[in-house]
């Protein structure tokens, strides 16, 4: 059985377009074959497709699960005895939330491959850390939303950790300014869901005569929630602009990625594309389910060598996308690189930061 662990002792943009179609052709099919034999409802599903697996096949020909399949259906690949943490989307009131069921091996993989990602982009010494969202959100430990899980799962790469909205989404202006003095002249990480930051943390400081925050020393990682910003007309540019404008900070990253594949995220270089990992990798496809070229727009199809606990190493996305190139970005990390565009039209809304329960 292929084994993630080999790939942690080298950078996480070093597989170059060959060596990684070789590997992941591998342990895409290895993890196939685990999860139909060790998940009910996923066999099922490749039955009803005629997928053999007994038979030779390309990484390609593997079916991909839609992400909404998550909401209807409890898919996991490892006895339930084994199960120890349930993550789950976050939704509009009345919606299904996905549920993706963790081991112990499986959280540990994500735990390290997010830190391997984060490392090349903010260095491998935790940072004083900055939330932009309200502590209220961590309430159910063993019950994740994805909100809560992406603030927790961020909050390992920082200490004297602090929230900096109240319980009423409003800045807590004298806990910034503390934790800001505390942290005087150091780097600061700062994180938050996309919208949330725009609509509780931008606007108030630009439209505040009395207050004003200076986190020069701040990188900023931020994702999900665009689309209240895609409303404005406000694209990935337009924000880094803004928040300097308004918070003094020059070092901001967008990431995509999503709780169905947790770890593998996808992060924004300084030429501001998404980047795929050696541990993740991209398709567009078309709406006759065929691979589009470069440079066109489709369905976002992602894969991740992650998932072991539940079949989530192929997934079908609601969002449109394209590739950009592949291993020849201009800040010199390899693999594909590419530009979401937005859910696709008619699908169920749903995301990080879209909706937020108080």
């Amino acid at each position: 059985m292929f084994k993630i662990e080999k790939l942690f002792d080298d950078l996480s943009f070093s597989l170059k377009k060959n060596d990684k179609e070789l590997l992941y052709s591998e342990a895409l099919i290895e993890l196939t074959k685990h999860h139909y034999s060790n998940c009910v409802e996923y066999r099922k599903i490749l039955d009803v497709l005629e997928y053999d697996i007994n038979i030779e096949h390309t990484r390609k020909d593997i079916p991909s699960l839609p992400v909404r399949l998550f909401k209807e259906y409890n898919l996991h690949s490892v006895d339930k005895e084994e199960i120890i943490k349930t993550m789950t989307s976050s939704g509009t009131s009345g919606q299904k939330v996905s549920k993706i069921y963790l081991d112990k091996s499986t959280a540990s993989n994500q735990t390290k491959v997010l830190a391997k990602i984060l490392s090349e982009f903010i260095g491998k010494k935790r940072l004083p850390m900055l939330v932009i969202d309200t502590e209220s959100i961590l309430k159910d430990r063993n019950n994740f939303s994805a909100r809560a899980a992406g603030v927790l799962g961020f909050s390992m790469f920082g200490f004297n950790i602090t929230y900096a909205l109240d319980v009423n989404m409003e800045i807590d202006y004298p806990k910034i300014e503390k934790f800001l003095e505390k942290h005087k002249g150091k780097d600061i990480l700062v994180f938050g869901f996309t919208s949330i930051i725009w609509e509780h943390f931008h606007k108030p400081l630009l439209n505040d005569s009395t207050n004003s925050i200076n986190i020069e020393k701040g990188i900023l990682i931020h994702g999900g929630g665009w689309k209240k910003l895609e409303n404005e007309a406000v694209d990935s540019i337009t924000f880094r602009n803004m928040i300097l404008k308004s918070s003094g900070i020059k070092k901001i990253h967008n990431y995509y990625g999503m709780v169905e594949q947790t770890g593998s995220i996808f992060m924004e270089c300084e030429e501001g594309y998404l980047h795929c990992s050696d541990y993740s990798d991209i398709e567009i496809i078309d709406n006759n389910f065929k691979t589009c070229d470069y440079g066109k727009k489709g369905l976002v199809k992602l894969y991740s060598l992650l998932p072991y606990s539940y079949p989530g190493h192929i997934i079908l996305t609601e969002d449109s996308g394209e590739i950009i190139g592949e291993d020849d970005c201009i800040c010199g990390r390899v693999g594909k690189y590419f530009k979401i565009h937005g859910r696709v039209k008619n699908a169920e809304i749903r995301g990080c930061s879209d909706t937020y329960k108080s």
